[in-house]
């Protein structure tokens, strides 16, 4: 089983990458994407106080870094940073629905997947 991915964790990161990066929302989560040449994968995530109290809010975060484990954590590409941001329907969606919106988004900012060949364009 993949261990824990590398971790955004200053501020200044995750508005680095919101402000720069490539964005793809989907009904479970949005991902924002900022290629990072030489660097290995990062990875955020966080949930809003619009999510519900901490609770909800942990919980939901709890379910993106399991599907980031589950979908990077074998071959994760090379040269990004990610921040996976919850919506509502986040804690409550269906688990094989939220794997599949964070492929799709994946997908959607460009990010290669394990099975895909490299590059920067959006397929």
């Amino acid at each position: 089983m993949p261990g824990r991915l590398p971790r955004l964790t200053r501020r200044g990161e995750f508005l680095k990458v919101a402000g720069r990066g490539r964005k793809a929302a989907r009904p479970g989560l949005v991902l924002q994407a900022l290629p990072q040449p030489g660097d290995g994968l990062r990875i955020g995530f966080t949930a809003t106080k619009k999510i519900g109290n901490a609770v909800a809010r942990n919980r939901a975060k709890r379910r993106l870094r399991e599907a980031a484990r589950l979908t990077l954590g074998e071959a994760p590409p090379a040269g990004w940073d990610l921040v996976l941001v919850a919506r509502d329907a986040t804690g409550a969606r269906d688990w094989p629905k939220l794997l599949g919106d964070l492929r799709g988004a994946l997908r959607q900012a460009g990010v290669p997947q394990p099975g895909q060949p490299d590059g920067d364009a959006p397929a």
